[in-house]
């Protein structure tokens, strides 16, 4: 187990797998490895890299997530706010408040559905689709220089097995 927990310095979760093993021998706690890492993997990458890189483009990542989620789902670019804070997973009121403020900054624009006379639809402005286009090449670059470490290989087994996990759950 020595490769996969090593208690190194910036291994927090293989430090606590090795005093368990020491103090708990009868425990098998690598899951708990598994969750320390990968929960450590979003909190670094979050706040050393992600957060960053959005803040350097004058965006919060909620804001981002809004402009991806419009630009993924294909022309005309445009979602009703229920189908985009259910995409993004979060509440109605946090989603207001992100178009809110993407309308302000000419990101998007809200448009009257033609499906639905009440309806309001959400829609990538050409300056918000010109940003997100811009900045999505961006982002899975820098997100691609985070994985470095791991090979091509390495890579597609780890999304397959995180894939495997969520479905799992």
């Amino acid at each position: 187990m020595s490769d996969d927990a090593t208690g190194s310095r910036t291994d927090r979760a293989g430090r606590a797998y090795l005093e368990w093993q020491r103090e708990r021998p009868d425990l098998e706690a690598l899951p708990m490895v598994l969750f320390g890492r990968l929960t450590e993997i979003a909190e670094r990458a979050r706040k050393d890299h992600i957060r960053p890189f959005f803040t350097e483009h004058g965006l919060q990542g909620g804001e981002f997530d809004v402009l991806a989620t419009l630009r993924r789902s294909g022309a005309p670019y445009a979602l009703n706010p229920t189908a985009l804070y259910e995409a993004t997973m979060v509440t109605s009121g946090a989603m207001t408040a992100r178009i809110d403020k993407l309308e302000t900054a000419g990101l998007v624009e809200r448009r009257r559905d033609p499906d639905d006379r009440r309806g309001t639809l959400v829609a990538l402005s050409d300056t918000g689709f010109a940003l997100i286009d811009r900045l999505m090449a961006l982002h899975v670059a820098n997100q691609t220089r985070l994985l470095a470490g791991l090979t091509d290989e390495e890579r597609t087994e780890l999304t397959r097995l995180l894939g495997k996990l969520v479905e799992g759950l």
